[in-house]
Formats: C-alpha cells, structure tokens, sequence
C-alpha cells in the first residue's frame, strides 16, 4: 500500500510540477488553486497522505519560480511617454524574472481586443482605460480572478474598498486599479495670473467672469481640443461628467451612468448647456468650434505656457502634468505651472471630484502573468512611475513624499482625501454608450443647438446597451 501510494505520489507530483498547468485546471473548474490540489490528492491518495502533500505542494506554488524566458504579451493605450514610464516600471520585474514583456499599445484598444478575442488569441495582460469593460468581458467570462493568487490582506491594506469595490464582479476581484487621475483640476499658468492680478475663481460664476474679463482684453482665456482618433470626443465628456456631479450631485450621477434616467432627463441636458457656456463664451476659444475638433487633447496643455501664452487655462486630469513638463522641461511646479479645483456650481457638492483609472485584467493564467500582476500592485512598483511624474497612485502605501514635487503631492492628496469622488461618467458606461456620448460631444461641440437630438440619439443606444 505504502509502494502504491508512493506511485501514486509520484505521478501526482508529476501532472502538477508545471504550476502553469495547476493554474488552468484550477480556472476552468471555478475552484481555487488550493481547493484543486486538495481534491486531486484526496481522489490520490487516503487524507493523511494527501493533506502532507498538499502542504508541500502549496508551500511550492506560493513559491513563484519563474520558467526560463518566459513572455508575457500585454496591450494597452499607454505610448509614447506613458508607455516609456511604464516600462521604467517593469525593467526590475523582467530582469530578475528572466521575463520578455512584449507590449501592443493601440488607442482604439476595444476594437484590437475584441478583434484578437474573436481570433481565440487574447493577450496574456490587458491594461484597460476603464473598469467598464472590465465589467463587460467579467460577464462573458473573458477575465480570471485575481482574488485566485492576489494577496487580498495585502490589497486591502493598500487599497481604499471603494477601489476594490469598483474591479469586482460578482464577488471576485478581477481588476487592479493602477493609474489613476484626478479629474478635479483646471491648469493655469501662476506667472501670468500674478502679472495681470488675476484670481484663481473658486465657483463657475467667477471662473465665467474672468473668462471674460481675459476676453475683453482681446486674449483666449480657454484653450480646448478633443482629437484623440477613435476616441475622440472624450476630453469634452470628462467637462460635462464633472460639471454633473458638481450641479446635480452624486444620487443623479449614480442614476445616469446606470441608466436609471434617460439622457433625456433634464439634469443631464443642464450640464451639457452648462459646458455650453464655455464653448459658445464669445472670444473664449481661439477658432473654435472648428479648432477644437481638430486640436489634439495633449496640445492643450502647451498653450497656457507659451510666450506670449495663447490661452491663460485648460480643463484636463492631473496626467496633463506629464504633457507640460515634456514640452517645457525647465518650468517650475507651483510657479510656472499650476492647477486650481474645478470650480463649484452647486454649493451642496462643494469640492465634487471625478476620476479616471486604468485597470489591470488577466486573460491567460501562466505563472509569469500573476507574478506580474501582484508586482504591479505593489507600492515598490508604482513608485519607480510617480518619481517620474504624470503618475497618481490609489495606493495609500506610496510615500506622498515620492512625487516630484507638490502640484502631483498636491493632486494625489486631494484624490486620497476627496469627500466627493466619482468615476468618470463615460468609463462606468457599456462601450458603445461610451462611444455615443463621445460621439455626441463632437456634434454638441459642431453645434450646441442640436442637443435635443443629440440625447435622443444616445438614449436609443442606452435602451439597446443596459
């Protein structure tokens, strides 16, 4: 019996010395990797033998060692800039891990995954600019759980819930939030404000009255441009998402991005004509409406610190630090360049806040895949991005003190600390809702007095999508 047993052990021991493999099994079958091993050594072997080995087999697999060259094929929005900060990040992880990450960056990232899907060839990693789809491809079963071989203590710890709330899916964790962006900020240039004793306004009321007054002087108080390719449109989504919450507050926020009031409702047309009051403000916008169609998001953030300035402010998360420092290296934080709160319409929701984030998912189990994803949570690992600058972390374990100076400390702790935090309207929205909003933006834009129809057009694509 005992010689059966061992022949039994060995083969046992055999089938699951590729952790890899124990890692698929276990996902196919819906259990944990614990769970799969106890139930394949009980049907082995009698109890006793199996919880002994089952204790050295999950002493092994909580051990991750790493197959020689391993590749890991990851896709993401993130290039230029972004995609070089990232890899600044995964440097360490593929040198001690003999690891090759191999990354596809695309803006129209839906439509390559969904291509790649269909293929049966989804990427090992994807890093999604939205938990929205996140939600989606969970539904289909497109994603692994991460609560399979995350360290939930250690992400709860280091996580606020709400955080962890938002990449959950029917109870399973299947997103780690990563970078995130405070969505709360106009940019300025403080130079020019202290030249021409103008005040950073505090409500809409005031930011409109110095738009004018920069106006009259024959100057743009505003610079805007929604380009983005496939995705253009979503910089004037971010205005109306922000303005909604900061007018309407969170209760009607919740029931529009969940489709629980139509696009119709007039809580959602108020802030449309609201963001209206920005683009049709006479001598607001250099060229607009046609400019602001054909102006790339990230050549916005430039104008405010040219000399002479073509624009004294522009509304963008606090990423567009990374597009200011980039184009002008030498500017000081806190005296060249600048943010102020977006401004308060409704007094009630004072301070209101939105937030983008983009999301670690899984698509392929292997052991070079999780060994990632759990360096990428880390506070280690996201520390080396922050130094760097146009970096907000949601881990509260990331040292304050690491960003590069205090405009990204300033941002990070009015994130962290906001009594008021959404995330961003659209990103929450199935993707073609998305995608009709942005859509929607770039008529509303074209010619605001078509907005009546612009919502009805969204709304039919609601009624389909929720």
């Amino acid at each position: 019996m005992a010689s059966l047993d061992c022949q039994r052990c060995q083969a046992i021991s055999q089938c699951v010395e590729d952790e890899d493999r124990v890692g698929e099994i276990s996902t196919e079958r819906g259990m944990s990797r614990r769970s799969f091993l106890q139930q394949t050594m009980t049907a082995g072997l009698g109890v006793g033998a199996a919880s002994t080995f089952l204790a050295a087999c999950t002493d092994s697999a909580n051990t991750t060692v790493m197959k020689p060259s391993s590749t890991i094929d990851l896709i993401t929005t993130w290039d230029g800039d972004e995609q070089t900060s990232f890899k600044k990040v995964t440097e360490p992880f593929e040198q001690s891990n003999r690891v090759t990450i191999n990354i596809e960056a695309t803006r129209d990232l839906d439509t390559i995954l969904t291509a790649r899907m269909n293929a049966n060839n989804p990427p090992d990693i994807a890093i999604l600019p939205n938990p929205g789809k996140m939600q989606e491809l969970a539904a289909q079963n497109k994603l692994l759980p991460l609560s399979n071989f995350v360290d939930m203590n250690q992400l709860q710890r280091d996580y606020n819930e709400s955080w962890i709330d938002l990449g959950t899916y029917q109870n399973n964790l299947y997103a780690i939030f990563y970078k995130v962006a405070n969505k709360g900020t106009v940019w300025y240039n403080p130079t020019q404000f202290q030249k021409n004793n103008y005040e950073t306004p505090r409500s809409w009321d005031e930011m409109l009255t110095l738009s004018s007054k920069i106006a009259q002087k024959q100057q743009y108080p505003w610079s805007l441009g929604v380009e983005n390719g496939a995705a253009s449109g979503w910089p004037a989504a971010d205005w109306v998402a922000e303005i909604f919450l900061s007018q309407s507050g969170p209760i009607l926020y919740d029931q529009w991005v969940e489709h629980k009031i139509p696009w119709t409702h007039s809580s959602v047309k108020d802030a449309f004509t609201t963001f209206g009051q920005v683009l049709e403000g006479q001598h607001f916008i250099n060229g607009a409406p046609q400019s602001i169609l054909t102006t790339g998001f990230e050549q916005v953030a430039y104008d405010p610190y040219s000399d002479p300035p073509r624009s004294y402010m522009f509304y963008m998360g606090d990423f567009a630090e990374g597009f200011i420092t980039k184009q002008y290296p030498n500017a000081r934080a806190g005296t060249d360049f600048n943010f102020f709160r977006f401004p308060t319409i409704n007094p009630r929701y004072s301070n209101a806040i939105t937030g983008g984030a983009d999301v670690v998912v899984v698509m392929k189990n292997n052991s070079a895949v999780r060994a990632l994803v759990k360096y990428l949570a880390t506070a280690e690992a996201q520390t080396i991005w922050v130094k760097r600058g146009g970096f907000t972390s949601p881990n509260r374990s990331v040292d304050l003190n690491a960003y590069p100076n205090e405009v990204a400390k300033a941002s990070a702790q009015m994130l962290t600390s906001a009594q008021l935090f959404k995330y961003g309207a659209g990103d929450l929205m199935p993707s073609a809702v998305q995608d009709a909003f942005w859509r929607g933006m770039l008529t509303f834009i074209e010619g605001p007095h078509q907005l009546d129809s612009i919502l009805k057009t969204i709304e039919v694509v609601a009624n389909k999508e929720y």
